[in-house]
């Protein structure tokens, strides 16, 4: 593993090449005042003057801020355990290539990539190197997301049935955004937020499907979509029998939930894909009353989502573990994205061998820290 991970391994992240952007100002950097085990060190960014402001409003030294032309330079700061990088998705290829060369452990955040051959050449560079990936798939830590895999799993609904999940945005702002760019996005609401549905209907089952169908619209002339993708439907079937009926836009009204439907009652979170503020409703029926239907809200202490999975990334370095969520779950889901645009293009059902086993794709559970 290269030099033995101190006591509390550091993380650096990489902002897009323009500047440090929303995800990482407003929600990643705050998020290391609730870590236990990781703490910022270093910043690589294109805009000096921000990042220099940047670092001096988070203690970090002057000499660790580096640009994408010293980015390699990482490799003599021991200061520098895990590089968190966020940027569009066509650069994680390159950048974890290149963290991973420098010695460093990566958490990268989702998707993975734009593309299955360059997810695999993300994970072949980190087990070459012998540094760990990790894919920063925020949900699959947070206490909501938890419980509600534990309900599935110990058949407290009774038998799954069916999965609901819906993610989108009206996608507004700057026409020339990065995330309307298919060379930097790799597509359109479906990688961005339609991944959240289909890694939900994956970690809630542990399972993985063996049917796949999809439909793809986009408004004519809407000057945002000239390249990427409106709003995306698509349909799993699992093992199991469990459907997952899935649909995401960059045209609709802010949607962040998703319902389990079993055959003794159902659980949602809404919002569920949110940054704060996730809510858990459940439904049965009254053991009292046939005709009358239990609704209760089950409430859970609200953790820091970033923490959580910055903090087990850093658990994993020190305790030298495979991460839950490492570069084959986000292979997997870049290889099931892929088959989602072949079926809503060639309007077929898209049938897949059964896969022996459940979370095939991760880790061990994410330790829970006090």
């Amino acid at each position: 593993m290269g030099h033995q991970p101190r006591c509390q391994p550091s993380v650096v992240w990489a902002s897009r090449s323009i500047g440090l952007g929303h995800l990482t100002l407003e929600e990643i950097m705050p998020a290391f005042a609730d870590c236990k085990l990781a703490k910022p060190t270093a910043l690589v960014s294109g805009d000096s003057a921000k990042a220099n402001q940047v670092a001096q409003q988070y203690g970090i030294k002057p000499q660790n801020v580096y640009s994408y032309q010293t980015y390699d330079n990482l490799r003599n700061n021991p200061d520098v355990d895990v590089i968190y990088i966020v940027l569009p998705n066509s650069m994680h290829l390159e950048y974890t290539v290149r963290g991973a060369k420098a010695g460093k452990h990566i958490l990268c955040e989702k998707p993975m990539a734009t593309s299955v051959a360059d997810a695999q050449k993300m994970i072949d560079a980190c087990k070459q190197a012998d540094r760990k990936l990790m894919i920063a798939y925020r949900s699959q830590y947070e206490p909501h997301h938890r419980a509600m895999i534990q309900m599935v799993r110990s058949k407290e609904l009774g038998t799954i049935k069916v999965i609901q999940a819906d993610n989108g945005q009206n996608q507004g702002g700057d026409l020339n955004q990065w995330r309307l760019e298919r060379a930097l996005a790799g597509g359109g609401s479906l990688p961005d937020v339609g991944i959240y549905c289909l890694n939900a209907a994956r970690y809630l089952t542990g399972e993985e499907p063996i049917a796949i169908s999809a439909q793809t619209f986009t408004t004519p002339n809407d000057p945002r979509f000239k390249e990427v993708e409106e709003s995306v439907t698509f349909q799993l079937r699992f093992p199991s029998g469990v459907l997952a009926i899935c649909s995401t836009s960059y045209g609709f009204h802010e949607a962040r939930r998703y319902r389990i439907f079993g055959s003794d009652g159902w659980a949602q979170l809404d919002p569920g894909f949110a940054y704060h503020g996730l809510r858990m409703m459940m439904s049965r029926k009254s053991p009292t009353n046939s005709m009358a239907e239990n609704i209760t809200e089950v409430r859970l202490p609200e953790k820091n989502q970033f923490a959580l999975e910055i903090d087990h990334m850093a658990d994993c370095v020190m305790q030298n573990k495979q991460p839950h969520t490492p570069g084959e779950e986000g292979l997997q889901d870049q290889k099931l994205m892929a088959l989602i645009y072949q079926a809503a293009e060639t309007d077929k059902t898209i049938t897949l061998p059964p896969v022996t086993g459940l979370d095939t794709t991760r880790g061990p559970a994410p330790r829970m820290l006090k």
